[in-house]
């Protein structure tokens, strides 16, 4: 049996042994395109320049303008990203970023939205910045195959 991490070696064969998928998401039963097809990366990277954005503005609403020049803004400025992106994709499935692109966090189970653990462990992975970025065939980095969560569009 293939081991988890031989998804993302290069010249692998897919977990499962099966054929190559045509298009990212075909072994997660979702279509090439449209509604609940994979979301690509650059929607994905907007979507976090958005929330980072809203983020940034709101950590200098708390602050204050003289913040900026402050050694421990830039704690303040992931804190408050952090809330603003775990705590909708926990409750609704997206944050703001998300909803403006037009993509949402789905769960692989039967669940419609991926709980507060699962957003929490997403949420603190892609901080990280490498995990988002080592990505299977389905498109999906380390923080989504950790909480079994893949990406997809809400609309065309």
């Amino acid at each position: 049996m293939a081991r988890w991490i031989e998804s993302w070696m290069p010249g692998a064969a897919p977990v499962g042994g099966g054929d190559p998928q045509d298009h990212p998401g075909e072994r997660l039963g979702l279509p090439a395109e449209g509604v609940s097809s994979v979301a690509g990366l650059g929607r994905r990277f907007a979507a976090l320049a958005v929330d980072w954005m809203l983020g940034y503005l709101i950590a200098l609403l708390l602050t204050g303008p003289d913040a900026l020049g402050r050694p421990n803004f830039s704690w303040t400025v992931l804190g408050v990203w952090f809330l603003l992106t775990a705590v909708p994709v926990a409750v609704f499935g997206a944050s703001a970023g998300m909803t403006v692109l037009g993509i949402r966090v789905a769960s692989l189970g039967s669940a419609s939205v991926i709980g507060v653990p699962r957003a929490l462990l997403r949420t603190a992975l892609i901080a990280l910045i490498v995990p988002p970025l080592v990505r299977d065939a389905d498109g999906r980095g380390w923080h989504d195959r950790a909480t079994r969560t893949v990406v997809v569009r809400t609309r065309a």
